[in-house]
């Protein structure tokens, strides 16, 4: 009578609109918002306070169908993407269960989605995962909150690829050369646009993932600039 997808690649039309009520999903967003593979992760790139969870019936067009139910779903400030997706996994799961007693009852409402509200979570790749030191300081520290703990922000030092998986805001109102490395009481600060962050847990490449400490004592850095 119905399926049921989550998290799931978009399904040819035979596939979809075989059973009688057709086919379910569920989406990491308040739809039309963050359209897409990556909802979750853009949501905290661009520092959103809230976001959401979204039931839909799928049509032919990716993440467009009408809108079953939705409910919000906080930010908070110290998540990053895991943490943000776990707290959705158990709210999802529910949303699911209730989703679907709707169309069983046939008391479900269908929504058309507002097309003139719609934004875009495009596909993660090395391209946008990259640090641009020189944007300012809150969107540096959102980047690498939405790249965590996969696929991981990243950078370059001292010519080799480096990923800083957990970073916090050091200072707002500090200007200096932007991607400027200091050392500051065992404390690895890293410059952006307009502030600075301290980086907390990092991975260069062919090594594992570690704490900042375990970097530093293991690790002498030649180039004290970011790129």
């Amino acid at each position: 009578d119905l399926q049921v997808v989550v998290a799931f690649r978009m399904l040819p039309e035979v596939v979809w609109n075989m059973p009688r009520l057709g086919t379910m999903n569920l989406h990491g967003s308040l739809l039309p918002a963050y359209r897409g593979a990556a909802p979750i992760q853009w949501a905290i790139i661009n520092g959103e306070y809230k976001t959401g969870l979204t039931t839909f019936l799928l049509q032919h067009k990716i993440d467009e169908g009408h809108i079953l139910k939705q409910i919000e779903i906080p930010v908070l400030e110290e998540d990053n993407a895991g943490s943000l997706h776990d707290r959705m996994m158990y709210a999802g799961a529910r949303l699911v269960i209730g989703s679907v007693d709707l169309l069983h009852t046939n008391h479900a409402t269908l929504v058309p989605q507002d097309d003139t509200r719609a934004s875009f979570a495009p596909k993660i790749h090395h391209d946008n995962t990259n640090i641009q030191w020189s944007t300012p300081v809150v969107k540096v520290h959102n980047l690498i909150r939405g790249m965590s703990p996969y696929p991981g922000a990243w950078t370059v030092l001292d010519g080799k690829e480096w990923k800083i998986f957990q970073a916090e805001i050091y200072s707002e109102k500090n200007a200096a050369t932007p991607g400027k490395l200091r050392l500051e009481n065992k404390k690895l600060i890293a410059q952006a646009l307009d502030g600075e962050v301290e980086i907390l847990e990092v991975q260069l490449t062919g090594r594992k993932k570690m704490k900042t400490a375990d970097f530093i004592n293991g690790y002498q850095i030649k180039n004290w600039t970011l790129t």
